[in-house]
């Protein structure tokens, strides 16, 4: 069974509650070893360092999503860079972002966004990134900041995007949404795009595969996208397998 790594999982999510254990043993069965796990607001940090214990497999990151601004306190950045210091994350993440909605306060994300990226130079780690109608605005700010690394996950934007993604260094993440056969935009980016760039994700409990419509999302059924991004590919999984999980390691420092 070919071995993969999970770039972004919510374990911690309330959704996982009942059968949490149960779950990341179903992922060790599928061949993940070595699972993601980005947090989105200080109250989930605790709960993701408890979750990747040394030798669990997971590995956290810690940051402040663009969705959750009104659960956001000033006092939370400040605290921010002595999590990075004190508690060993992969990464600052998940970060970013969203402009989806009408309503929200773009400057107050902006702002959070920015400074969580010049933390991120400062502890010198990758960025797990959320970009959602902001993707040109997200890669303008990093060439602005420089320095940086990481990685943008379920990405959703254009060819000429991701390429623009590329020349700085950036991955892209990869997960159930390209099982569906509409995605064709998504399908022909994974198709040709350099596999150095390429990480596999499950984002787990959302956006599971076609597979699984309507069901809660599992890490362990990443499988099923590296089955569909091998075949895009018309390359053997196992060498995708090992392309991405070697990725993940050398992006994270695992």
């Amino acid at each position: 069974m070919p071995r993969l790594a999970d770039s972004h999982v919510h374990l911690d999510d309330a959704r996982f509650a009942p059968d949490r254990e149960a779950a990341i043993e179903r992922a060790h069965r599928a061949g993940l070893e070595l699972l993601v796990v980005p947090g989105t607001t200080a109250a989930s940090w605790p709960h993701i360092h408890a979750l990747c214990s040394p030798g669990s497999g997971l590995f956290p990151g810690y940051g402040l999503h663009p969705m959750f601004m009104r659960e956001h306190r000033d006092d939370d950045l400040h605290a921010l860079p002595h999590w990075l210091e004190n508690h060993r994350p992969v990464a600052v993440g998940e970060i970013g972002l969203d402009f989806h909605q009408e309503g929200q306060d773009t400057q107050r994300q902006r702002d959070y966004f920015e400074r969580q990226l010049r933390l991120a130079r400062e502890f010198d780690l990758p960025v797990i990134l959320h970009a959602r109608a902001a993707m040109d605005e997200v890669t303008t700010t990093l060439r602005r900041t420089g320095g940086l690394r990481g990685v943008v996950h379920s990405f959703s934007g254009s060819e000429e995007q991701a390429r623009q993604l590329w020349k700085i260094g950036f991955h892209i993440g990869i997960g159930g949404p390209v099982t569906y056969e509409r995605a064709q935009r998504l399908r022909r980016i994974v198709a040709s795009m350099p596999i150095q760039y390429l990480l596999l994700e499950s984002d787990a409990p959302d956006q599971p595969g076609a597979a699984h419509r309507g069901e809660r999302n599992e890490p362990s059924y990443l499988p099923d996208v590296l089955t569909c991004v091998a075949a895009l590919r018309n390359e053997d999984p196992e060498q995708i397998a090992e392309a991405t999980t070697a990725n993940v390691r050398r992006l994270f420092n695992i």
